[in-house]
């Protein structure tokens, strides 16, 4: 099924479209969950909430070609790891952590470290800097739309993202290290 028969079989409560909706879908919702949230269980239970929200408000949901229904499932999937984030009031923002500044190594190489190993290290950056990192690099957010989203200042935003960007190229660096033998 193409991406807009699966639509229209969804809107019209086709089971066998829903089955193909999750089976397309499953693997980066879960994947996205796990950006933000960085624990397995807590991303499943994201992942099945999403996808009974999606099947709820697809009459709302308008076809604007390939690709848009994956792009309206992460939007979805954005939210809710961040409204979980936030009930669980686990979304704090670290600003008093001490990070060295960049010294002079050259920025890390990342083409060199696969992507489950760099989707780990976004897991295990503290929650603040994930979810600001994990809005600006991979939803396009400005930091006026995060800091809105978020109820912060624009400036937290940007400090935030700084300091995930600088922990994260440690992080490689000493990936690149510990696997260059």
């Amino acid at each position: 099924m193409t991406e807009q028969q699966i639509v229209i079989g969804v809107k019209n409560g086709d089971r066998k479209a829903m089955h193909e909706m999750y089976d397309l879908l499953a693997g980066s919702v879960m994947s996205t969950a796990m950006r933000y949230l960085g624990d397995r269980d807590e991303s499943r239970d994201v992942l099945q909430e999403c996808f009974l929200r999606a099947f709820t408000h697809i009459g709302e949901f308008a076809y604007r070609g390939q690709g848009s229904l994956r792009a309206w499932m992460a939007r979805i999937v954005a939210n809710e790891s961040i409204n979980r984030l936030k009930r669980r009031s686990r979304l704090t923002l670290i600003d008093d952590l001490h990070l060295e500044p960049p010294d002079s190594e050259p920025p890390p190489d990342v083409q060199r470290v696969p992507a489950e190993a760099i989707n780990r290290m976004i897991a295990s950056l503290p929650t603040g800097y994930r979810v600001v990192f994990n809005q600006y690099v991979f939803e396009h957010k400005s930091h006026k739309e995060i800091a809105q989203a978020l109820g912060i200042k624009e400036n937290s935003s940007a400090s935030q993202l700084l300091r995930a960007k600088r922990l994260l190229a440690k992080m490689i660096h000493q990936y690149q290290q510990d696997h260059d033998d």
